[in-house]
């Protein structure tokens, strides 16, 4: 074969041409590129593809999200693989919403969505004091999100079309109360039962395995005995911080920014004030809001004609209860914190004293002494100077970050043998760690915290190849790339190593045995003759609420599963690794009636859950219906500790 390619060369050369030309004739270079980017295909909805990009982007854009709702959010919860599948699962969602609304031609008018757009709370409060929306914020605020007016738009038209495909399940959802009463007693009914516990610590003194039974546990459960692949290495991590350290600022810009902002940083002028209030309800008539504007203005008058007396007069006039027994007293306050006429009024008063004429707000008419000025006191140059320079370091930090990011992306790939280079050419510190491995440990912080770091640590060409890992973005406005210095893989620990670990399973395992074959012999004796059955004699109430809180899930649970026709009842219960129980019922505790009110709070929940439960039911159809298909598996959820 390599014989006929060496020596028909440019027929080979001619045939590749004619396979390799028409097809970027046809995709060109850059649909190469696309194909090649978009990864693997991760889901497939009505026969369209979902790849693992469009799964980054619309994870990437649920983190956004909820960052921007709690910016305090633990940043590893975010990056788990119980969040990265979330974030599937709801993009498998939308996708069959789409699919659904497509299929079932449903549309949304102009009018429904500029009702929408009207109620919606970010655009509310873009409006000003006169209604009329403020269209450069409006753009902005969109833009800050990758979106246009238009966009934005058509996206809550979207929301409102894929609202309807479950809103008919859901709003056509019924339950009578009478079912959901019958529903509601049954799972808080209770009962009264005896229960015999035969726990495995009990029998593990009667247990004493020989060597060939741990050798034979420790051969067939190999896998609990391994040590986990750790990995020692080194790794930089590129953030504002470390962006602020190669930044110099020349005392002549430090001058100009004080000169700019030494009011701003210096604090917000504060100013104490009284006023005398005459409410005027939302819904008075014209009448009623003349007659409120006379009484003030009568107040006025008396208040200026002796300033002295405004405590007196507020205490016995306004009708501002909060106020008015301290003579209307509001105490300190800066700008913002009044509703918008007052504050106006109360800033525009010069000197101590000063009272002000009639100012309307929505709570009716006020009148306003001026009682004090606190000025916030500035301070000089050579006193703001350090924080003036972290401030803008800070700022250009921020300018110079995607610049840096982009410097540190490339150096790491680039010159993947080191990262002495990256760290040369941003003044990054090389740092180290041992022991680590794929799951975070307790008390990981930062790039060791986070999953999509640790994952790219021990991909192949880290572990086996020793190159440097991509720049992973492990938070906002931060980047980290790592390499292995040492990499041991998995194994199994030697069995001396492990022995007494291995004893004390096996132990626990033949004395949960010998508890439940005991249990199971106990019951079948009470059950031919139950008058001979000696179980505690205190009862004990078992139920899911109002219950004894010690007794184990599968206790309680039997317990409610028992006929009631046929009490006292017998049954046993296997309590897995904490042995076996016997638990005698019997009688039923019947709930207490309860109030009107909770129980219509009660019967509101209980149809509200039978209504997501049908819409859930339908959407499982509309699943198969659209021949839905996850791709990759669903994440074991974390075992507590490990």
């Amino acid at each position: 074969m390599f014989d006929f390619v060496r020596k028909h060369t440019k027929v080979m050369q001619f045939l590749l041409f004619l396979l390799i030309v028409p097809s970027f004739v046809l995709f060109g270079l850059q649909g190469y590129n696309r194909m090649r980017e978009r990864g693997d295909t991760v889901a497939k909805v009505d026969g369209h593809e979902i790849t693992q990009q469009d799964w980054d982007d619309a994870h990437k854009r649920e983190v956004d999200r909820i960052r921007e709702r709690m910016p305090n959010v633990d940043a590893k919860l975010l990056d788990s693989p119980g969040a990265h599948y979330a974030s599937l699962e709801s993009l498998v969602r939308a996708r069959v919403m789409a699919a659904a609304v497509n299929d079932s031609n449903l549309l949304v008018g102009d009018q429904r969505v500029a009702r929408e757009l009207q109620s919606n709370e970010m655009i509310t409060a873009l409006r000003g004091p006169d209604g009329k929306l403020d269209m450069a914020r409006y753009r902005d605020l969109l833009a800050a999100r990758g979106l246009t007016p238009e966009m934005f738009e058509n996206q809550v038209r979207g929301d409102l079309a894929t609202r309807q495909v479950l809103g008919g399940v859901a709003q056509s959802a019924f339950s009578p109360a009478a079912a959901a009463n019958v529903a509601l007693s049954s799972f808080f009914e209770r009962r009264e039962a005896q229960v015999a516990r035969f726990s495995t610590a009990d029998y593990k003194a009667k247990v004493t395995p020989t060597d060939a039974e741990l050798q034979e546990f420790y051969k067939a459960n190999a896998a609990l005995f391994q040590s986990p692949e750790q990995a020692s290495i080194d790794y930089v991590v590129l953030d504002l911080a470390a962006v602020q350290k190669g930044i110099t600022v020349n005392e002549a810009d430090l001058k100009t920014y004080y000169d700019q902002n030494a009011t701003r940083i210096s604090g917000p002028e504060e100013r104490r004030a009284s006023h005398i209030l005459i409410a005027v309800p939302k819904t008075a008539s014209a009448a009623d809001k003349a007659k409120a504007k006379a009484r003030a203005e009568e107040l006025l008058a008396e208040v200026r004609k002796n300033p002295d007396s405004f405590a007196e007069v507020a205490k016995k006039n306004s009708q501002d209860p909060g106020s008015a027994v301290n003579g209307g007293d509001l105490d300190f306050f800066a700008r913002g914190a009044m509703t918008k006429p007052f504050e106006d009024a109360a800033f525009a008063l010069k000197n101590k004293g000063d009272i002000s004429g009639l100012v309307e707000t929505e709570f009716g008419y006020h009148i306003i002494k001026l009682t004090d000025l606190k000025q916030p006191k500035q301070r000089t140059f050579e006193e703001m100077k350090p924080e003036l320079e972290a401030e803008v370091k800070k700022q250009q930090a921020q300018k110079k970050f995607a610049e840096a990011a982009e410097t540190f992306t490339n150096t790491v790939y680039e010159q993947s043998d080191s990262l002495k280079p990256v760290a040369d050419k941003l003044k990054l510190e090389i740092r180290t760690a041992k022991g680590v491995t794929r799951t975070p440990v307790a008390g990981a912080t930062g790039a060791l915290a986070n999953a999509k770091f640790l994952s790219a640590l021990f991909a192949p060409d880290a572990t086996e190849r020793k190159r440097n890992t991509a720049a992973v973005e492990i938070g906002a406005n931060q980047l980290a790339a790592g390499r292995v210095t040492q990499y041991a893989p998995t194994r199994t620990r030697p069995f001396e190593e492990v022995k007494a670990q291995v004893s004390e399973r096996v132990v626990a395992s033949k004395a949960a045995e010998l508890a439940k074959k005991d249990g199971q012999a106990q019951l079948a004796q009470w059950k031919a003759a139950p008058a001979t059955a000696q179980l505690p004699a205190a009862p004990v109430i078992l139920g899911r609420q109002g219950g004894d809180a010690a007794q184990p899930r599968q206790i309680v649970e039997a317990a409610l599963r028992a006929d009631p026709a046929k009490l006292p009842a017998l049954v046993g219960v296997d309590l897995g690794a904490d042995g076996y129980a016997v638990v005698k019922v019997n009688k039923v505790l019947a709930r207490e009636t309860p109030k009107l009110e909770q129980l219509r709070q009660e019967v509101g929940q209980y149809t509200r859950a039978w209504s997501t439960a049908e819409s859930m039911a339908y959407y499982e159809i509309l699943k198969d219906r659209f021949k839905v298909q996850i791709l990759v598996p669903k994440p074991k959820d974390p075992i507590p500790g490990q």
